[in-house]
């Protein structure tokens, strides 16, 4: 077989090894796969996720905790009657002449506004609860939505591995007959093993990824682990959201409006000037009011009192809860400041990853990829007239799957940059 045959045997089996591989790829999908897109997957999310239903549990807690502090405090009862009367010589006598008993009712009443105080702190744990919430909210949406983007773009890159190996492996049978037969040199057989070597780790390797990037994404709507995701977003094309079309002053003023974990931070710092007060209020001392009866025990008989007891504060002014307060306070303002520092940071270093990533975006040529088909027609023509060697087809592969997978990882870091802005704002202002 001349040199001349094993060329276009060559190019057959690549065109046969293509049409293989995306037929098998069909028949993989429709297996135990779930196509699903973004909002499909953030409604799973809202309606499975444990870790959010475990954070409405903590909302559901912390309003009890109101109930709680609203109530007022128990009366207590007393009654006491005589052991043994030795006059009588009777056991517990409750006799009219004879017995002896004493009955007590009494009720605390707090003062300087402690309970009003409690409800107010109890009211405003259950407001960092619901922000609790909603920052988790925040983050694990993040996640979920990269996880989606990643996934995608990985998968369409990892789609031209699978190709170029099929092609290969093809190629590489057919040459191992044909250097047999003495019609190619070693060193092209060689050259496709390497080839075909460096694609299958660099695939795995991808591939690795991708099942990382699926089994949290998993985990986060809560499918079956053998499920394979398969994220639908339609036709591939480059993001259309321009930073330029959301001014960077609003980016800030909506990520003092809307970030729960800011909005916390201030909780803590109010939660804490109120902890003060309330400290500073038990110093004052409870009051008890309390009414008494006595049968024989006192100087009158049926002897009833009304009785008041104060605590005289004058050891304990509860000094040291209220000296914690203070310290809590400056403790809860310095890590507000420190907050909004680090926010103002994320969002001018994500802002300019993200228009780094637009910039680079758009110095590529998406017509790239959409016009392979063309590429491939010519190569192979050149190929066929001899006017590419083994060498140089074989390149024109690698260069095409560098470029694919270059522009795949483009898109999903640019949109996910743009989450990145989503995120650190707390507001959806790309990728709708």
């Amino acid at each position: 077989m001349s040199l001349k045959i094993v060329h276009v045997l060559l190019l057959l089996i690549f065109t046969a090894g293509l049409g293989k591989e995306n037929k098998a790829f069909a028949q993989n999908i429709a297996g135990d796969t779930l196509r699903i897109t973004i909002k499909e997957a953030e409604g799973r999310f809202l309606k499975n996720n444990l870790s959010l239903l475990a954070a409405q549990y903590q909302i559901d807690h912390e309003m009890a905790e109101i109930i709680t502090a609203s109530l007022f405090n128990n009366p207590e009862i007393g009654f006491e009657n005589i052991l043994y009367n030795p006059d009588t010589r009777k056991f517990f006598d409750m006799s009219y002449d004879g017995g002896q008993y004493t009955g007590l009712i009494s009720q605390l009443f707090q003062t300087a506004g402690k309970r009003n105080k409690n409800i107010q702190l109890a009211k405003i744990g259950a407001r960092q609860a619901g922000y609790e919430f909603f920052d988790l909210l925040r983050t694990l949406k993040y996640t979920l939505r990269t996880n989606f983007n990643k996934i995608y773009f990985q998968q369409a890159s990892l789609d031209v591995y699978d190709q170029e190996i099929s092609s290969l492996s093809t190629t590489l049978a057919a040459f191992k007959k044909q250097y047999a037969a003495g019609n190619i040199a070693q060193h092209e057989l060689l050259r496709i093993q390497s080839q075909l070597y460096a694609l299958q780790t660099e695939k795995n390797e991808l591939q690795e990824d991708i099942d990382a990037a699926q089994y949290e994404f998993k985990l986060l709507i809560r499918v079956d682990p053998k499920i394979r995701i398969l994220p639908m977003v339609g036709v591939l094309q480059p993001v259309k959201e321009k930073l330029a079309q959301v001014p960077y002053k609003l980016l800030l003023d909506s990520a003092y409006n809307n970030r729960y974990d800011l909005k916390l931070a201030k909780g803590n710092v109010a939660y804490s000037d109120l902890n003060l007060r309330l400290q500073q209020a038990m110093a004052v001392p409870d009051i008890t009011v309390s009414l008494t009866y006595d049968k024989y025990g006192s100087t009158v008989r049926d002897y009833t009192g009304l009785g008041i007891n104060i605590p005289l504060p004058l050891f304990n002014r509860n000094q040291g809860a209220i000296k914690q307060a203070k310290i809590a306070i400056q403790s809860s303002k310095n890590n507000l400041e420190r907050q909004q520092d680090e926010m103002e940071s994320e969002i001018d270093q994500s802002f300019q990853a993200a228009f780094r990533l637009e910039k680079l975006e758009e110095s590529f040529d998406p017509g790239f990829k959409n016009d392979f088909n063309h590429l491939i027609e010519e190569v192979t023509k050149n190929y066929q007239k001899r006017n590419l060697s083994l060498l140089e087809f074989l390149d024109f592969y690698d260069s095409y799957k560098t470029n694919v997978v270059q522009y795949n990882e483009l898109q999903m870091n640019r949109m996910n940059s743009l989450e990145q802005l989503n995120f650190v704002t707390g507001t959806q202002f790309f990728n709708k």
